[in-house]
């Protein structure tokens, strides 16, 4: 949401800047640019072995929309990884030291599209790197905890 913000002030700032003359300029009427909305980000979340959250939920982002339990909480969840500049859908690096911890049986795919892009990705608690970057992802995913 707060990215959307930013981006839609950004674009008018630029586009009243565009439509001011210049000193000693004649102010003739410019034509502003129309201004697109942002891409509306669409995720679908698909929970397994959880006990009391499986299921398939639509999450949508810019406007809030969808099935997703915790849509607005989700929405802001992503923002926030964004502005940090992190993908929450990058997949745990192969050369990555993890323990050796099972936090779950609990699993999850995430596909759609993301900040315009394709996502298409998997989630497990099966170590210490994974359960962690689940956590990464509550509310999009569920707290399995306790």
């Amino acid at each position: 949401m707060l990215r959307r913000i930013v981006l839609i002030a950004t674009a008018s700032a630029a586009a009243l800047a565009a439509a001011v003359p210049a000193a000693g300029a004649s102010p003739l009427p410019l034509p502003l640019p129309l201004l697109s909305a942002p891409a509306e980000d669409e995720l679908t979340v698909t929970v397994s072995d959880t006990a009391r959250t499986d299921g398939m939920y639509v999450l949508r982002c810019g406007p809030t929309g969808g099935d997703h339990p915790a849509a607005q909480d989700a929405c802001d969840r992503l923002d926030e990884l964004a502005l940090q500049g992190e993908d929450p859908f990058a997949p745990v690096p192969q050369d990555q030291m993890c323990t050796e911890q099972m936090g779950g049986d609990e699993t999850a795919r995430i596909t759609g599209t993301w900040q315009g892009r394709q996502v298409d990705a998997t989630f497990s608690r099966t170590n210490g790197c994974e359960i962690s970057r689940w956590h990464m992802m509550e509310p999009v995913l569920p707290n399995t905890r306790s």
